[in-house]
């Protein structure tokens, strides 16, 4: 996912969000531009910290899976070195 889907994706989310407040509210959907803004700014700051965290969590990921790959790798060599 890269972030510039990440960022409109949740901006998007965030309008659609607004609509549906000021929906059930019952008011004129485009009478406060600057509230449309405000949420969709919101919901893209939020959308582009998911992506960081995406992206940090598969470095941590990948670090493990190498941890876990190499000591998979010594395991057998000390169980012949017992042996």
């Amino acid at each position: 996912m890269s972030v510039l889907s990440s960022v409109v994706g949740f901006s998007l989310f965030g309008l659609l969000a607004r609509f549906g407040q000021l929906g059930i509210q019952k008011r004129n959907l485009f009478d406060n531009m600057g509230g449309h803004a405000l949420a969709m700014l919101t919901f893209g700051t939020a959308g582009y910290g998911v992506y960081q965290w995406d992206q940090r969590a598969a470095v941590l990921l990948a670090e493990k899976r190498a941890e876990i790959a190499a000591r998979r790798q010594k395991q057998p060599l000390a169980a012949a070195e017992e042996s």
